[in-house]
């Protein structure tokens, strides 16, 4: 920096991290080559924007190593954290249970302090909203949330369905590749198994698989006559967020999150059955038992004392499996079309009607006077099922060959005209009358 007078010396840098000590020499150094200048200590403070107390400090005292060791205990650690942090999105609590899992016994409040430089840069800004509460079996919350991971060799797009309970605040997440209707539908049926029980009411964004068409202000609604019927077979009344006001259903958005960047941040998966294992053995062993930051009591705990009795028992007969039939046409290839996928059937179902049973994890292809087919429902799009009966045996059609040029083109006949095919007699008569 320069001075008044023009001359240029180390100007200050803002404290703090590992390079503390030789900022406070620098510090120091500014202070003294200052003064000796001949400038008075409150010109010192403002040319260096420094506190007057710590001019007079360093022209009283002669420079020391004063390095401050906060952190040091983490020193170990750091290279790890440095590789880990930006993959768990900088959370402190995922990078404690990692590092404790390597043998670090300090305290949370000590990472968070040591990886604070590192996550600056991701902190934003929370709009204010007032906080609604519910009582005990009152309401849940239901949304979908999407994140991008590894299922094996693969990256894929997985969709999180999370239920939290408005007063515990007890949380299920199971993953599915798709947020279609049966994914829906058999993420509640697994919620409620794996809680027990159910809310009176639940509240929902509005997603076509929901609700078809809303007149907020005629208050009229227009349901997906599937999904209500399964709520009705449940008993539980359907609450819906108004438009462009998501934060009303603010518990699950934040569990949304809470499951993407502690259960899920930097984890990888052989298969979508070990993402869901995991996943709800999370819910019980961390999410349950974690303090909770409005509460301030386990969510285990506060179902425990308050919501589980209040809740509504769904013990009894389950529902009937979701499915739909369609009619399709066997083509030539012998491969039914259903979702962009390819199913293949016996070549003697060729051109013959058959019928489609799409179910959550299963198709079955039946043609009358034959055994139906099936196979596992395929995630994804434009794949073909592997063939697993007997090898079928393609017969080549028998096609009659044409002799001599085409007779019966009707361009070529207009342009050359139609020519009589008489036999030879007719020729041998007319050579008889010439020749009398």
């Amino acid at each position: 920096m320069q001075t008044g007078n023009g001359s240029e010396i180390l100007g200050p840098v803002n404290s703090g991290g590992q390079e503390e000590g030789v900022v406070k020499q620098r510090e120091w150094g500014a202070i003294r080559t200052l003064r000796e200048r001949g400038m008075s200590k409150k010109a010192i403070a403002r040319e260096l924007e420094v506190d007057i107390k710590t001019v007079r400090k360093w022209l009283k005292e002669e420079w020391k190593e004063q390095r401050r060791k906060r952190g040091q205990g983490l020193d170990k650690w750091r290279e790890f954290l440095q590789r880990r942090a930006p993959e768990v999105g900088f959370n402190a609590a995922v990078l404690l249970r990692e590092a404790r899992g390597q043998g670090y016994e300090g305290c949370y409040q000590s990472l968070v302090k040591y990886i604070r430089p590192w996550r600056e840069e991701w902190s934003k800004q929370i709009e204010a909203t007032m906080r609604y509460e519910t009582g005990p079996a009152e309401q849940s919350q239901v949304d979908w949330g999407s994140i991008g991971m590894w299922i094996g060799e693969q990256k894929v797009r997985a969709h999180l369905f999370t239920m939290v309970l408005g007063h515990s605040r007890r949380i299920f997440a199971k993953g599915y590749l798709n947020e279609r209707m049966d994914s829906l539908l058999d993420g509640h049926q697994s919620a409620f198994e794996h809680l027990g029980r159910r809310t009176r009411t639940i509240l929902y964004d509005n997603p076509r698989t929901i609700v078809l068409r809303k007149d907020e202000a005629k208050g009229e609604v227009e349901w997906n006559t599937t999904f209500k019927d399964r709520m009705d077979f449940y008993g539980v009344e359907i609450r819906l967020c108004r438009y462009y006001r998501a934060q009303t259903k603010g518990k699950v958005e934040s569990g949304v999150k809470y499951v993407k960047r502690n259960a899920l941040a930097g984890r990888r998966f052989g298969s979508v059955e070990d993402l869901n294992q995991w996943l709800t053995e999370w819910c019980v062993t961390v999410a349950d038992q974690r303090i909770h930051g409005t509460t301030h009591e386990r969510p285990a705990e506060r179902f425990g004392r308050a919501e589980a009795e209040a809740m509504i028992s769904v013990e009894g007969r389950k529902p009937g499996e979701r499915e739909r039939v369609q009619s399709r046409i066997v083509p030539r290839d012998c491969q039914v079309v259903v979702e962009t996928n390819r199913y293949p059937v016996p070549v003697e179902w060729a051109g013959r009607r058959v019928d489609v049973r799409l179910m959550m994890k299963q198709i079955v292809i039946g043609c009358e006077g034959a055994q139906p087919l099936s196979y596992e429902r395929i995630e994804g799009k434009h794949l073909v099922a592997k063939w697993n009966g007997e090898a079928r045996s393609w017969k080549r059609e028998q096609r009659q060959s044409v002799e001599g040029p085409p007779r019966f083109d009707p361009v070529y006949r207009d342009q050359v005209g139609l020519v009589e095919v008489r036999g030879l007699e007719a020729y041998e008569a007319i050579a008889q009358e010439v020749t009398l």
